[in-house]
């Protein structure tokens, strides 16, 4: 018999076993942890964090209504065509049916009891990545559920050719699991008793859940570079092949602190994940390590394009399979794929991707690494003094910089007289002066052009 998920379960705070009734909690730290649109919430901050991720709902809804507010305004000019008004008009109303769909999709996240515990939030140093905003991978909820199989049949049929005849085993974790098809589709296509999807995106987790369960939703997709006029904005209806079997689970989880007990899965997948994450990658090996049961298999799957901002965590294939094997695991065994990436039926944009897929088997243990800290001791402790880094220094000079040029905007001053002041000031020579100025003024004006993302 497996193993239910709550026995699976570890405090994300102190990696001590929660004790379930109607909550999870962890006696250790006098903790409950919550449940959110029936996905357990298990981050180790959970207060903190969907306080900041009800904000950023807050600012895609905001984002959406001006976005319909200046639609409408273009489109009161007398000159268009009727086409374009016509566009416009589409887009409008797709934006303000949009901002009311995703809102009540996340519902739960509206949550006016729980106030975010800033103190908190620090002192475990978790924070939310300021790159992965809410609809960061909003396109790959329509991937997954709207656009058709040909993607999601060529990742699963890589990942299960990567675990061979053994399957996922009893129990088996996707950790960064998204909008949740692939963990959908192994769970489907194997007898595993119990499967967990974790992401930390309450969009992609509660959109998963609610999918996976049976339920349809309808969304907007709004295609990169649409084929038609309609395809500017495409209602989709999301929904799974059928519901899914018994023993699949979604958890709302950071994966740099996965709330469970050590050596609890045969099998932990990580899809297009392990490149994206603020941390070594040998430090996430150990992690992963810790999570299986003896003989184990780790399924590494995606681009494998490192992006840290220090180059030493810039890992080149050879690097990753160096890491793999000092960290307890077996040569990993696998191939590069290209397969189709991001295709969407309503778009001219569409690409294919070489993607790695990676069988490694534990063969020890390893210690465990300690809890990952997103933030440094001097931003925790108030009297410890904030080093001078570089960046530090750089961008005062460019915020000092960038602030008395703005301040010289009054509406009378040209170009030339701003630049004549900087002269003066004795910031640049007269010769650099005037295209300098001209070239700083026309980036501040593209961005106030440029639209915001949703």
């Amino acid at each position: 018999m497996a193993q239910t998920l709550a026995e699976l379960l570890a405090c994300p705070r102190c990696g001590e076993s929660l004790q379930t009734d109607s909550v999870y909690r962890c006696e250790r730290c006098a903790f409950e942890f919550p449940e959110l649109g029936g996905v357990r919430c298990l981050f180790a901050d959970p207060e903190a964090t969907l306080g900041e991720w009800r904000s950023r709902l807050h600012l895609v809804v905001r984002n959406l209504e001006r976005e319909a507010a200046h639609l409408d305004q273009s489109m009161r000019s007398t000159k268009l065509m009727p086409l374009t008004k016509k566009r416009l008009g589409y887009l409008k109303a797709a934006n303000e049916d949009h901002a009311r769909r995703l809102q009540a999709l996340l519902a739960p996240l509206d949550l006016q009891s729980l106030k975010a515990r800033y103190e908190t939030h620090l002192a475990l140093r978790t924070r939310l990545p300021p790159d992965q905003g809410l609809t960061t991978y909003y396109n790959n909820i329509h991937r997954d559920w709207a656009w058709g199989d040909e993607e999601n049949t060529a990742s699963v049929e890589l990942v299960l050719q990567a675990l061979g005849d053994g399957g996922l085993g009893e129990k088996a974790l996707v950790l960064g699991a998204g909008a949740g098809r692939l963990a959908y589709d192994l769970h489907q296509s194997t007898d595993t008793a119990l499967t967990v999807a974790v992401d930390f995106n309450p969009l992609l987790a509660l959109l998963a859940h609610t999918v996976m369960s049976g339920e349809s939703v309808e969304l907007y997709e709004f295609p990169i570079a649409p084929k038609t006029l309609e395809d500017h904005a495409v209602l989709r209806t999301l929904r799974a092949p059928k519901p899914v079997r018994a023993g699949m689970h979604v958890v709302l989880a950071d994966a740099l602190r996965p709330p469970f007990r050590e050596l609890s899965f045969e099998t932990v997948v990580t899809p297009w994940l392990v490149d994206i994450l603020p941390e070594d990658f040998s430090v996430l090996c150990r992690r992963v390590n810790r999570l299986l049961a003896p003989e184990g298999r780790w399924i590494i799957f995606g681009s494998l394009t490192f992006n840290h901002a220090d180059p030493a965590l810039r890992y080149s294939l050879e690097e990753c399979v160096a890491a793999i094997r000092g960290t307890g695991f077996a040569e990993p065994t696998g191939h590069e794929t290209i397969i189709p990436y991001m295709c969407s039926p309503a778009s001219r944009h569409a690409r294919h991707e070489r993607v790695v897929t990676w069988c490694a088997r534990k063969e020890q243990d390893v210690d465990s690494p300690s809890q990952h800290q997103a933030l440094p001791d001097w931003l925790l402790q108030s009297d410890e003094p904030v080093p001078l880094l570089n960046a530090f220094q750089t961008q005062a000079i460019s915020t000092r910089t960038f602030a008395f040029v703005m301040s010289l905007i009054d509406g009378h001053r040209s170009v030339a007289d701003i630049a004549d002041v900087m002269t003066q000031q004795g910031m640049m020579t007269p010769e650099e002066a005037g295209s300098t100025i001209r070239t700083f003024l026309i980036k501040m004006y593209e961005d106030s052009q440029r639209q915001s993302g949703y």
